[in-house]
């Protein structure tokens, strides 16, 4: 799984709908709005890698209200959730 973050300006009166149509992608798992140099952060997850480019600058890209985009690809996870749900992808449990 190939992870991104991407830092996202948008434009100030419609941030919410920026977020919610961006949250709507495919490729994109979560959006946060935050306080600080960017309006949303968003946090896209992928198989392969040629993917980043068509979630980004084909689709996060051309959302209405986005301005610019920054974009950082993560090279290894440190966080116990994104190891556990690493290695759980595939596997069901039995109730």
């Amino acid at each position: 799984m190939i992870t991104a973050i991407v830092m996202i300006d948008a434009a100030t009166d419609s941030i919410p709908e920026v977020a919610g149509a961006i949250a709507d992608l495919d490729g994109v798992s979560e959006v946060y709005s935050t306080a600080g140099e960017v309006d949303l952060i968003a946090v896209v997850r992928v198989r392969e890698f040629e993917q980043i480019a068509e979630v980004i600058a084909g689709r996060i890209n051309k959302v209405p209200g986005v301005l610019e985009t920054e974009t950082h690809i993560a090279f290894r996870a440190y966080s116990k959730h994104d190891l556990e749900a690493a290695f759980s992808i595939g596997f069901e449990t039995a109730d």
